[in-house]
């Protein structure tokens, strides 16, 4: 699986939980890291926790395993690593204190396709709302 399908496979993982504020950046040109930093909110620890198993489950469906899972247990900023994606998913107060697309203010922030790109919008909506 390419790192593009894989962010795909990711964002529609985390939008079937209900993440909310979920940008996708391209990195690849900033850091040999990752090609892209997926990053979403959740309202509390336990949505984190099902957006980060949702994540789990649907990239191991794709055979895609992480080489790395950090903060699952206190999930204020869950970070699952999948190589050449990075999905990193945020209790709402600790992505207010980190902000960490404002740290990658050169990566290149990825209009996501119809209809995801529709899905993170009513979400976000509603969050606001």
């Amino acid at each position: 699986m390419d790192s593009l399908n894989k962010m795909l496979a990711a964002v529609e993982a985390a939008l079937e939980k209900k993440a909310y504020d979920l940008i996708v950046v391209e990195v690849e040109h900033l850091s040999s890291i990752a090609d892209y930093f997926l990053i979403a909110t959740g309202r509390s620890d336990v949505q984190v926790q099902a957006i980060a198993r949702g994540i789990e489950e649907r990239m191991d469906r794709e055979d895609a395993r992480p080489t790395a899972i950090e903060g699952f247990n206190r999930a204020h900023w869950v970070v699952l690593d999948y190589d050449d994606v990075v999905v990193h998913i945020f209790f709402e107060p600790t992505r207010e204190f980190y902000r960490l697309e404002r740290t990658w203010t050169d990566a290149h922030e990825i209009s996501l396709p119809e209809p995801l790109r529709l899905q993170v919008r009513d979400l976000q909506l509603r969050a606001s709302g």
